[in-house]
């Protein structure tokens, strides 16, 4: 294969460095960009009767809830994605469904099995989706603050390279921060809502099929084979 353009990964860690040994043994000269630091923030489990499920949207949520997240273990968890999923089950936690097409789609999947009462354990800053009628608690326990942006930065991204919005958030900064000179660089984006966020004026958008990190550089790959043609 041809010499890839830099792969510009900006997630934060752990996720960070596990993005960038999974693209650097497919071939990419993947770069760590974090534009983000995720941590735990206090919170209060709520009384497990008082729902029907748990839903989980980030792998955060898992990793950063600490012993509070004990007290949810009855609780049959709904995850997006493999990587929620996982880190759900090494939390402890009993994982009924993972969702492979996003938030809103695993919602609606609840809501059909008329699972009403939901506990969403989730960021500080969040997007929202449309309830269908269930009672939707969002419980924060974690936050992702804007890191400083790496030294490295502008000089990526002032030649052609490939850059990773793994969140609406992230796609939102990364367009701020790269501004309107945007022609050369493509972004691939882990579900609509963060292609959304990205706007236009890119040279390629993309967007994953699934809201995990392998589809995510699969769409990766697709481009960079797209550029070298």
């Amino acid at each position: 294969m041809t010499t890839s353009p830099p792969l510009i990964v900006t997630r934060p860690e752990p996720g960070n460095a596990a993005t960038v040994e999974r693209a650097r043994a497919m071939g990419f000269d993947a770069r760590a960009m974090p534009l983000f630091a995720a941590r735990a923030i206090d919170w209060r489990p709520p009384a497990p009767g008082d729902f029907d499920a748990l839903l989980l949207t980030s792998a955060f949520a898992a990793r950063l809830a600490g012993r509070g997240l004990a007290g949810l273990a009855a609780l049959p968890v709904y995850a997006v994605g493999a990587a929620t999923a996982r880190a759900a089950e090494a939390a402890g936690l009993a994982v009924a469904t993972t969702g492979s097409s996003g938030a809103q789609r695993l919602l609606d999947d609840m809501t059909s099995e008329n699972i009403h009462d939901i506990l969403w354990l989730c960021g500080r800053d969040r997007s929202e989706f449309e309830t269908r009628g269930a009672a939707i608690t969002a419980l924060p326990c974690y936050a992702v603050d804007a890191a400083p942006v790496p030294a490295e930065w502008n000089a990526l991204i002032a030649a052609p390279a490939i850059l990773l919005a793994h969140s609406p958030r992230a796609a939102q900064r990364i367009a701020q921060l790269v501004g309107g000179a945007r022609a050369h660089l493509s972004l691939v984006a882990i579900s609509p809502a963060a292609a959304a966020s990205a706007g236009d004026g890119w040279r390629d958008l993309a967007v994953a099929r699934h809201p995990d990190d392998v589809a995510i550089l699969a769409q990766a790959r697709a481009l960079w084979h797209k550029g070298a043609k």
